[in-house]
C-alpha cells in the first residue's frame, strides 16, 4: 500500500495526462541488500505483474527492467567523477539505513548517483516522487549541473521533482513509514483472509473499547483516510470520540475497503503471474525503447567528454 499511494498512483496520473513516461524496476538497486538470485528474479516478476495489474500500460508508458539498460551504469560512472563525497555523506536515506543495521557497502553509499543516472539518462524533466525522496531529486539536479559545468556545455537535462503534497507518508502496521525494509507492509496482492490478518496487526494503544479515543493519532485512521470517503471518515472519527467503538471495528472496516478497492487488480495480477512469459515479453519490449533513448544521451556524454567508442 505504501508503494501504491506514495508513488504508483502518481505514475498512473502522469500516464493519463499523456506525458512520455519511463517506469522501471530497480533490480540493480536491489543488489545493495539482496543476495538471493532466485528471490530477486521472483520479486522482479511479482513487481512487474503488480504494476501492470494496477494500471501501468506498456502501450502508453515505457515499462522495463533497470538492468536491461546497461547505459545507466555507464552514466553512473561519469556522474561519479563529478560527485563530491560530501554530497553522498549528506544522504538521509543512507544514514537511516545504517541506523537500521544495514551493511555500509559502496552500492548503498553510491545509491543516489545510480538513481541520478536512472533519471538523467532518459532526459527526464519531471520526476514523480514522494516527499521523502525529494532530496534524491535535488542531488540529481546538483549532479547534472556539476556535469554540465565541468564540460561547459548543456549536455544533461536538469530535472524537477513532481510531488503531491497531499499524500502523506503511509504508515506501516508498526506506525513507521510503510516499507519492505521494515517488514511492516500491507500487501496488495494477497487473499482477503491474509489482508484481515495483516490489518489486525496494526499497532494501537491500549484504550478500552468503551472509552473515547483520539482519531487524529491512530494508524488505522491514517490508513482509512487513503480509502474511505469523507463522510464515512467523519462518522468513524466521531465514534472514536464517543467511545464504544473499538480499534477492532476500524481494522475490520479497513480490511473491507482494501479488499473492495483492489479486487479487480488482484484478479489481473493472478492472471499475469501465472503467465511469466508475457511479463518478460512486455519488459523486453520496454527495454528496447528505453535503450534507444539512453544511448542517445550517452552519445552526447561520450562526445562531450572525449570518450571514444570503437565498437
Amino acid at each position: 500500500m505504501g508503494n501504491y499511494y506514495g508513488a504508483i498512483r502518481q505514475f498512473l496520473q502522469l500516464q493519463e495526462e499523456g506525458g512520455e513516461c519511463f517506469y522501471f524496476l530497480a533490480n540493480y538497486h536491489a543488489l545493495t541488500t539482496l543476495r538471493d538470485a532466485a528471490q530477486l528474479e521472483e520479486l522482479s516478476l511479482h513487481l512487474a505483474a503488480g504494476y501492470l495489474a494496477l494500471g501501468v500500460d506498456p502501450n502508453r508508458s515505457t515499462f522495463f527492467l533497470q538492468s536491461d539498460v546497461p547505459q545507466v551504469t555507464e552514466l553512473c560512472w561519469f556522474l561519479n567523477t563529478v560527485c563530491p563525497v560530501s554530497l553522498m555523506e549528506k544522504a538521509t536515506s543512507y544514514k537511516d539505513k545504517l541506523a537500521k543495521g544495514f551493511s555500509a557497502n559502496m552500492g548503498l553509499f553510491d545509491y543516489p548517483v545510480l538513481q541520478a543516472a536512472d533519471i538523467i539518462i532518459y532526459d527526464s524533466n519531471l520526476v514523480p516522487v514522494g516527499q521523502d525522496q525529494k532530496q534524491h531529486v535535488e542531488m540529481t539536479r546538483d549532479l547534472a549541473i556539476k556535469f554540465n559545468m565541468a564540460w561547459d556545455e548543456e549536455i544533461l537535462v536538469v530535472p524537477e521533482p513532481r510531488i503531491v503534497e497531499a499524500v502523506a507518508v503511509v504508515p506501516g502496521i508498526d506506525g513507521q513509514k510503510m516499507s519492505k525494509s521494515y517488514n511492516n507492509t500491507i500487501e496488495l496482492f494477497q487473499t482477503p483472509k491474509q489482508t484481515k490478518k495483516q490489518c489486525g496487526k496494526i499497532v494501537t494503544d491500549s484504550t478500552a473499547l468503551e472509552d473515547p479515543k483520539d482519531p487524529t493519532n491512530c494508524n488505522v485512521i491514517a490508513l482509512l483516510k487513503l480509502l474511505g470517503d469523507e463522510a464515512e471518515l467523519a462518522e468513524i472519527s466521531q465514534k472514536y470520540r464517543d467511545g464504544g467503538y473499538g480499534y477492532g471495528h476500524a481494522k475490520n472496516r479497513l480490511t473491507e475497503l482494501i479488499n473492495e478497492h483492489f479486487a479487480e487488480a488482484r484478479e489481473k495480477y493472478d492472471k499475469l503471474i501465472a503467465d511469466p512469459d508475457t511479463i518478460r515479453d512486455i519488459l523486453r519490449e520496454g527495454g528496447k525503447k528505453a535503450r534507444l533513448v539512453a544511448e542517445g544521451t550517452m552519445e552526447r556524454v561520450r562526445a562531450a567528454t572525449g570518450i571514444i567508442k570503437t565498437y
